[in-house]
């Protein structure tokens, strides 16, 4: 009997950080446990190698006229400092008030943990169920999959299919449920400024020179306008708009704007004037200041004038802007506003194409119930409004998954992302959790779209 919150229990104790070499053991061993799952249930199993962590594949085959789904997650997981803001071991699930404690419970190990038990349960329930299965897991998710590109293109025969299913993504509260057509996609970089050869006194030699850290926040500065739009010629160009009907299901999104600036802890937004702040994370294009440094950094002063400062930078992009032009357009604003007496250098860091799909219906068009992909977003709108009492809401997302844009790129496959994790969640931070409640009831969620995909 396949016991879901069990199975959690055992992967979340798997210590699989991917970033940091030490927890390589960790990452075995995870690999190990997905792998015998996937075993368990019947499904063929391939691990495959890559230069950092590998690749897991659990298939089920089937005749080539059977519909073909991927279901994509990823097993390495955020490191777990600081450790000292933990209120229960990291790496032991803890369960409290209706949730399950540990890191990756939410950031994926739980939501795939659905995906997992829901086909062990539609297995065993129908054993010659018409359909074909791929699990995509990968262990590279949270360093920005450098590996996927690869595999998708070396392994396009196999993970050819009707569509992805995945959860990855986030809903509002435990009761109702979002479906995600759209993610940002992401460039970031870092620009280093060099002025003298070494640090200097700043007394002695100040005033004779420009500081890095003075050039660089002019710099800074000078990249949004009074209003808080980007101030780079051409960000904005050919980008997708917003259509009155996402506007009307984020306004069913409950949130007010005042409980969001309560959660910020902020007392003012700072919004792309025609934008609330719940479409301005979702809807518009961003550029932000992750990291800022030079100088002295100790405690109490040291007066000097540094010879480096740096600033690093990310842009998130929205339908119709390629992070390769973005990144362009911000390299030569940055290297034509970088003023005489010092230098720049800018490195690239990771990136990735936003990706956006239209429901059926939408704005009001007739789904065609022919095409697989309408025929399971409502198969999905209908078991989440069933099971879950209330309809979902079909939102964009503000965050990033760049490999659901590769896949549409390299297999021309569309993606159905069902969001599990919840606010209060704490992705990425101490004291990360999973609700059991939407657990549950998701398993029979994730058995209704399988169903309905395998109906011919």
């Amino acid at each position: 009997m396949f016991d879901p919150i069990e199975k959690l229990k055992e992967y979340v104790r798997c210590q699989s950080v991917s970033t940091d070499p030490s927890f390589q053991t960790g990452m075995r061993e995870c690999r190990e446990f997905v792998s015998k799952l996937l075993g368990e249930m019947s499904l063929e199993v391939e691990v495959i190698e890559t230069p950092l962590h590998p690749v897991i594949l659990g298939k089920r085959k089937g005749p080539s006229d059977w519909p073909h789904v991927v279901i994509y997650g990823h097993y390495d997981v955020q490191p777990p400092d600081p450790l000292e803001n933990w209120s229960s071991a990291p790496f032991e699930p803890t369960i409290k008030d209706g949730r399950i404690y540990g890191r990756g419970t939410a950031d994926n190990k739980g939501p795939l943990m659905v995906h997992l038990a829901a086909v062990a349960s539609l297995l065993e329930e129908s054993p010659d169920l018409p359909l074909r299965i791929t699990f995509l897991i990968e262990g590279e998710e949270e360093i920005g999959s450098p590996s996927f590109n690869d595999i998708l293109e070396n392994r396009k025969e196999d993970l050819s299919a009707d569509l992805v299913f995945l959860s990855d993504t986030g809903s509002p509260n435990e009761s109702q449920m979002v479906v995600t057509c759209g993610i940002r996609g992401i460039v970031t970089l870092e620009a280093e400024l060099t002025g003298a050869k070494t640090d200097l006194h700043s007394g002695i030699h100040g005033g004779a020179l420009l500081n890095p850290i003075q050039a660089l926040t002019e710099i800074c500065h000078s990249l949004h306008d009074e209003e808080g739009r980007v101030a780079i010629d051409g960000f904005y160009d050919d980008i997708v708009g917003v259509e009155e009907w996402e506007r009307q299901e984020l306004a069913k999104l409950g949130m007010s704007e005042a409980e969001y600036l309560d959660f910020l802890g902020i007392d003012q937004f700072s919004c792309v004037p025609g934008f609330s702040p719940f479409e301005a994370v979702r809807f518009q294009p961003t550029l932000e200041f992750n990291g800022i440094g030079g100088g002295y950094q100790g405690e109490g002063s040291k007066t000097v004038i540094p010879s480096k400062a740096f600033v690093k930078i990310s842009a998130r992009l929205v339908a119709n802007q390629t992070p390769a032009r973005i990144e362009a357009l911000i390299r030569k604003a940055l290297s034509d506003r970088c003023p005489p007496g010092v230098t720049i250098k800018v490195d690239s860091g990771h990136s990735g194409a936003p990706y956006l799909v239209v429901p059926p219906g939408r704005p009001n068009t007739p789904p065609d119930q022919s095409n697989v992909l309408a025929k399971v977003f409502l198969a999905i709108e209908e078991s989440v409004t069933r099971i879950f009492a209330k309809p979902p809401l079909f939102l964009r997302e503000g965050g990033s998954i760049p490999i659901i844009a590769d896949i549409k790129r390299v297999l021309g496959m569309d993606s159905i992302m069902l969001g599990l994790f919840l606010p209060e969640d704490n992705l990425h931070a101490p004291n990360e959790s999973f609700h059991l409640g939407v657990m549950e009831k998701a398993i029979d969620v994730s058995k209704d779209v399988l169903r309905s995909l395998a109906e011919k």
